[in-house]
């Protein structure tokens, strides 16, 4: 049958196989087409055969399921990993996921779980490639993570995640919209650290706090163009490059406005998709990420204080001569029981919110506390189905807003007195 799922069965003891097998066996839609007993022969199978889906035991002896599903990512990307293991902790969930795996079941599952999560995760893979399928050539050739070949004349989409008050899930946003984008999109996605004195995209992606940053970049920064920008990108697991903020707070005055805006701009040329995560007050750096950024998504919460601090920041965008189009609200949390309500917000600030999130904080402190995105341990829940629809919101109506020239000084000090 043309529609059929083909599935590939890893695992190191025979009689594991051959009932996985048997049982996916009853399923009109599900074809075992092989199975391994290794996780090097589960790469060599994997290449010849070309499954749909991979069902991965964790513990083998001679390579393990993390490693063979790493290997795999790259060797057969088309192929979904169902990891299984016996050991439900949570770092084999976040190592797992980090490697590329798609799901995670605990031994002992029934057969209605293996079921439903080889169907889930076939699905989703093969919604993601028709997706790539028709896009344009800009776009869909270069897959999740892979930078663009720079062609003049293209530039990407540069997307800051700001909110005038922190404490409303900005961070988190950020790097599950670059996830989403990346994963599910088929975009190239880098995401920058713009918090340089207390950044935790690194905490959330589960990175050395020393890894290399853009600390590492000052000195070209100050000689003139940041050449070796990709040098310093992490290239994550989650198929999304990443420019860490310093690793000490100390470092942040050494990063200029002019600087930013060489990085990022550096980056549009290189990446369909770059999401800056900014501090959530005002400062020289933070309002040169705002002014290069084509899509500003505002985070906001049903709390009187972020309300307050929103309607003042609507008054600066007006003084700064934004368009319209170019400041998206994002309303995080919005079915908290709080006691105000969205329209409350919408008349409070006066105008309406262009997106919504819902609270779903066992998922997201979850995933926050392991160093793996929400959107990858959970894609089904709702929360991460509205980042997917923020994604493609932001993806497929990119602003045709230009870039705001600097700024003279005197009408920065006029708005923000800071000096």
């Amino acid at each position: 049958m043309p529609d059929q799922i083909r599935v590939l069965v890893v695992d190191d003891i025979p009689e594991t196989r051959d009932h996985l097998t048997k049982l996916l066996g009853f399923e009109p839609d599900i074809d075992v087409v092989g199975s391994a007993s290794s996780g090097h022969e589960a790469v060599e199978m994997a290449a010849r055969l070309r499954p749909d889906v991979v069902l991965m035991d964790i513990n083998m002896p001679d390579m393990d399921g993390i490693v063979a599903t790493e290997q795999l990512s790259s060797a057969v990307p088309t192929a979904a990993v169902v990891m299984m293991s016996v050991q439900g902790e949570a770092d084999y969930l976040r190592r797992s996921m980090l490697a590329g795996a798609r799901e995670f079941l605990v031994k002992p599952f029934s057969s209605d779980e293996l079921n439903a999560s080889i169907r889930q995760v076939s699905a989703r893979e093969r919604d993601k490639l028709s997706r790539m399928a028709v896009m344009p050539a800009t776009a869909g050739s270069n897959g999740g993570g892979a930078p663009r070949s720079g062609e003049p004349g293209e530039s990407g989409t540069v997307v800051a995640v700001f909110s005038p008050k922190g404490g409303v899930g900005r961070t988190t946003v950020a790097v599950n919209l670059a996830v989403a984008a990346a994963n599910e999109l088929g975009k190239s996605v880098v995401i920058m650290d713009a918090s340089f004195q207390f950044g935790d995209v690194g905490v959330l992606l589960n990175l050395n706090p020393k890894s290399k940053s853009i600390a590492d970049l000052i000195p070209e920064l100050e000689a003139g163009e940041p050449d070796s920008l990709d040098t310093f990108l992490i290239k994550h697991t989650a198929g999304i490059h990443v420019l860490l903020a310093p690793p000490s707070p100390e470092t942040a005055e050494m990063i200029t406005a002019s600087g930013v805006r060489k990085i990022i701009e550096s980056l549009r040329r290189n990446h369909d998709l770059v999401i800056v995560d900014c501090t959530s007050y005002f400062n020289d750096t933070t309002l040169a990420v705002l002014d290069a950024a084509d899509v500003i998504l505002t985070m906001l919460s049903l709390e009187i204080t972020s309300i307050k601090n929103m309607r003042l920041f609507l008054e600066v965008t007006e003084q700064l001569g934004y368009e319209a189009g170019k400041v998206r609200l994002v309303l995080n949390r919005a079915d908290s029981a709080l006691g105000i309500r969205v329209t409350d917000v919408e008349h409070s600030i006066g105008r309406k919110v262009d997106e919504t999130i819902v609270s779903d904080g066992r998922s997201v402190v979850y995933a926050l506390n392991r160093g793996v995105p929400f959107f990858l341990s959970n894609r089904e829940a709702q929360v991460s189905q509205d980042i997917l629809r923020l994604a493609r919101s932001v993806v497929g109506e990119r602003s045709t807003t230009t870039i705001v020239p600097d700024r003279k000084s005197t009408q920065k000090k006029s708005l923000f007195a800071w000096r």
